[in-house]
């Protein structure tokens, strides 16, 4: 099955990420934090836990603080406690924007929200007013030059829903979300090792977006990916790189 070309779209996100490591730790911690009390410390009997502790590998966190954070979390330590609340809205060009967070203060993070959109050109909507637009999966994404041909087998043996390649050569590697880790697991023990692997919002269609729109949408993305209790963001616009 053929598809867009994401792999330029996929660099420049990793790239704007890798420019905000402390942030993304704190992000990181945060999710381990609410996996660990919600389904214990045992890495073996939470999946949630294990994806966590993935990302914080990925992002070069120590394992003692990783040690740390689960640590804290299932000690019944006071501290502070977090709840998911998932914003939907409207960017540049109608394009769709959902925004997952966790947070201490609902009102707060409304409002920060909120604001983020009025101020940058986006509309806040209500809930499921973009959602339908989005399937909750595995995804894997590897490299254009990847054997198509054995991340095929493989992944299909292992459980994957469809095997997308490309117009740039990327090979994209769809799962339901149960079968994620199975699916991943079966790629790098074969030696695949994907650069993006994650349970995602994938966004079903995607809006183009080039010169002032390009530039418009990113300073939104930008704003609201820097609020403090923002979690992860997920759009369907493809945002070309060269008009940054």
């Amino acid at each position: 099955m053929a598809g867009h070309s994401k792999w330029a779209n996929i660099q420049h996100r990793k790239g704007r990420q890798d420019e905000k490591r402390g942030k993304v730790w704190t992000r990181i911690i945060r999710e381990i934090t609410v996996a660990a009390r919600q389904g214990g410390g045992d890495l073996s009997a939470n999946p949630r836990l294990r994806l966590a502790v993935d990302r914080a590998k990925a992002a070069n966190m120590p394992a003692d603080r990783v040690k740390y954070n689960i640590d804290k979390a299932t000690g019944n330590q006071e501290g502070v406690t977090y709840e998911e609340i998932r914003y939907e809205g409207y960017g540049i060009a109608g394009a769709a924007i959902i925004i997952d967070t966790m947070t201490d203060n609902k009102v707060r993070t409304v409002a920060e929200v909120r604001h983020a959109f009025s101020r940058n050109g986006g509309n806040m909507g209500t809930e499921g007013s973009v959602a339908f637009q989005f399937k909750h999966c595995g995804q894997l994404i590897f490299a254009p030059g990847t054997s198509e041909d054995k991340v095929m087998e493989v992944a299909l043996e292992a459980g994957a829903d469809d095997v997308i390649s490309d117009d740039d050569g990327a090979i994209e590697v769809l799962t339901s979300p149960a079968q994620f880790e199975a699916v991943k697991n079966a790629l790098e023990s074969a030696g695949l090792k994907a650069d993006v692997a994650e349970v995602t919002m994938r966004a079903e269609n995607a809006i183009e977006l080039t010169g002032e729109d390009a530039v418009r949408m990113q300073k939104l993305l930008d704003v609201l990916e820097d609020l403090d209790d923002v979690q992860a963001i997920y759009h369907n616009a493809e945002i070309d790189s060269e008009a940054l």
